[in-house]
């Protein structure tokens, strides 16, 4: 690796446009497309409003920057709302390092519980899976990356996947829902307590989930040795979502086996998103980076 005291003032800043959160690039990246995931009523759908569409918004890189790379972004909002600041800027991150970026807008509680949450983000990674010809993305390197509640959805998209219905009438519905690599910060993991988020429980699960369901949806006991690849950010003192959340599902991956990479900062808020301008918490986006990279998940078309 080069040595940052060994490159010119000119190279430094474009390692700086590479690395640092939300920075724009020099070359105008093409205009986001939002799609719809079903293109009629969405399985479960309560009404035709805005909220009973779940969507995908396609951030892309400049094509000469592009990797083929795609991340399906999560964010979170106590399976209540969806945060701003953990969809968008994310996916521009996400396209100085030369990956598509896949914001989902999935349907949320008290009006949806699950399974729909599931059949959203599956349906999204599938989406991008299926078209990555035509989108000119590489079909085993699609990843999800979830923030808080969005953490879980993505949790559980990487621990209750399927390989598709060679069957289906839809060709969609025909390839693997799993991500190929995971990245969870801050995220909620388990419905258990006294860990658990529990306005993120009541929304998806309802006022009494069954302790069976309870069982089902705290993902650190549903990983195996297919979970994919995690990369995992927390707070040691978050009074939101305790970090015990992130280390069960730590030590779950490392008992079966699965790649894990543990990022516990000392301090910080619940939501930080990027990290915003504190130069600790800041650090996880390139530290994320640079484990994509290890995996192999910014290698060249």
């Amino acid at each position: 690796m080069t040595s940052l005291w060994m490159l010119t003032g000119a190279a430094i800043l474009g390692l700086l446009a590479a690395t640092v959160p939300g920075r724009a690039d020099a070359v105008q990246n093409p205009p986001p497309k939002t799609l719809r995931l079903w293109m009629g009523d969405a399985p479960g759908a309560k009404g035709s409003e805005q909220s009973d569409i779940p969507t995908i918004t396609i951030y892309t890189p400049p094509a000469e920057k592009a990797n083929g790379a795609a991340i399906v972004i999560c964010p979170g909002g106590g399976y209540g709302g969806l945060a701003d600041h953990e969809g968008k800027p994310i996916a521009e991150w996400l396209n100085t390092l030369g990956v598509t970026g896949v914001v989902l807008k999935y349907r949320l509680g008290p009006r949806y519980h699950h399974p729909v949450m599931l059949q959203d983000v599956s349906r999204a990674l599938r989406m991008v899976r299926a078209n990555a010809k035509e989108w000119s993305l590489d079909p085993k390197r699609i990843g999800v990356l979830g923030f808080s509640a969005g953490g879980h959805l993505a949790s559980t998209a990487a621990t209750h996947f399927d390989d598709g219905d060679p069957q289906a009438a839809d060709p969609i519905d025909r390839v693997s829902s799993r991500p190929d690599v995971a990245v969870l910060v801050y995220p909620v993991i388990t419905m258990t307590d006294p860990f658990t988020h529990s306005g993120s429980r009541h929304n998806l699960l309802g006022d009494n989930p069954t302790p069976d369901l309870i069982e089902l949806l705290s993902n650190e006991k549903q990983v195996t040795a297919k979970t994919p690849p995690t990369f995992l950010v927390h707070t040691a003192d978050d009074n939101v979502v305790p970090v015990e959340n992130s280390l069960l599902f730590a030590m779950a991956c490392h008992k079966a086996g699965v790649p894990v990479e543990v990022h516990v900062y000392e301090h910080g808020p619940h939501g930080i998103g990027l990290g915003g301008n504190d130069p600790v918490l800041s650090s996880w986006p390139v530290s994320c980076a640079k484990w994509l990279e290890f995996r192999g998940f910014l290698k060249a078309k």
